[in-house]
């Protein structure tokens, strides 16, 4: 699921054929593509999750509702994503925009995929600046419904029902404390907060093994995973299939659950 900067570093030191998408995504800045011009890996081309990553046309399931396969087949070829050519998927916070572009292409099919440990702040080698123009790819995609995709994805009713269910948000949120995007704070009952930075080291980078294993002692073999929107919680379903536990997301998360009057809420730890 993830890839060091030095192993990257390798292959195209090698002239190892590789895709490389820059996914910068944050919420107080969700449009990357200035920060991307002024400087990214070289042949990396951007790519827009409020855009190409989401489709905001489907209603009821949250703030970044899932692509159609379809619609992900297509964006891959702009992209230049290549039938057996792996891709590398990289961002600037937290492994966010790298972690939802991971989980969608994957669920859609195309394989080899892999997030850049520790993000950019990891990159050492050369940089490039100004918008990158690829030939177009060939790739193509297993589905077009992800919820039926290669990974699994659940509905706020199969959250309900999880035997143990992650909230992947920071701990002010999952209490209830402060809610600074969605109406209605708190958490879904039953829930465990796992926030995705706490995965991450001071340098961005993965925990090892051992301290990830420790983290999600008591998850079982198939939990499931959400967050605001489902874009943080899918750093928490890489992190999780790194030591192999094989985690479901709902997509739809707490912009979803909280937008529906009859959920129930919890607050508090």
């Amino acid at each position: 699921m993830f890839v060091t900067a030095g192993e990257l570093a390798g292959m195209l030191e090698r002239g190892e054929p590789v895709t490389l998408l820059d996914v910068r995504w944050s919420l107080a800045e969700p449009d990357g593509s200035a920060a991307y011009e002024r400087g990214h890996l070289p042949g990396a081309v951007y790519v827009s999750l409020d855009d190409e990553l989401s489709d905001h046309s489907v209603a009821g399931r949250g703030r970044h509702p899932l692509p159609s396969g379809a619609a992900v087949q297509a964006a891959a070829r702009r992209w230049g994503v290549r039938t057996g050519v792996p891709v590398v998927v990289y961002d600037d916070w937290n492994r966010a925009g790298s972690a939802r572009a991971w989980w969608v292409l994957t669920a859609a099919g195309i394989p080899d995929v892999r997030i850049l440990d520790g993000g950019l702040a990891a990159w050492t080698g050369e940089w490039a600046s100004g918008a990158a123009v690829p030939e177009p790819g060939d790739v193509t995609v297993a589905f077009d419904d992800l919820y039926a995709g290669a990974r699994k994805a659940v509905t706020a009713d199969e959250a309900a029902d999880a035997s143990v269910l992650i909230d992947a948000r920071a701990p002010e949120r999952f209490r209830g404390d402060t809610e600074p995007v969605d109406t209605v704070a708190g958490h879904i009952p039953g829930a465990r907060n796992v926030p995705s930075t706490s995965l991450l080291r001071g340098d961005g980078t993965l925990l090892d093994h051992d301290d990830l294993t420790r983290v999600f002692d008591g998850a079982g073999p198939k939990p499931a995973v959400y967050c605001g929107s489902g874009v943080t919680a899918s750093v928490v379903v890489a992190a999780l299939a790194s030591v192999g536990v094989d985690a479901a997301l709902f997509p739809g998360s707490w912009s979803q659950w909280s937008a529906e009057s009859a959920r129930p809420v919890a607050l508090g730890e």
